[in-house]
């Protein structure tokens, strides 16, 4: 089941990309959370340690929900770029994706 999920969740950012409701890159990122855009940041597993502590420190301040999912490999292919860090800029999508069964506990 937790394939499924994780497919279901790529997809849904695929899809999210396509409808311009996505930012992505670590600066566009931290831009967006500073000026309080976004509902979701989404980093990869594989990401360092340092940009994951830079990222996290700045969701919890500005109270937007963190989550460390998927490998660059799977999300870049998701999204069509090379990327480790996604900020999600729909209510909709991350609803979606927060209601999404084991999505924040996914191990793989």
């Amino acid at each position: 089941m937790e394939e499924l999920v994780k497919q279901r969740a790529l997809n849904l950012l695929g899809m999210a990309t396509a409808a311009r409701k996505l930012i992505s890159g670590e600066e566009q990122v931290i831009q967006s959370i500073q000026r309080q855009k976004g509902n979701l940041v989404i980093c990869t597993k594989d990401c360092s340690a340092n940009t994951v502590k830079k990222i996290k420190n700045k969701c919890e301040y500005y109270e937007i929900p963190f989550v460390q999912q998927f490998e660059t490999d799977e999300l870049s292919l998701a999204i069509g770029k090379r990327r480790s860090i996604v900020l999600v800029d729909d209510r909709g999508f991350t609803k979606s994706l927060l209601k999404m069964k084991g999505f924040n506990d996914m191990n793989e």
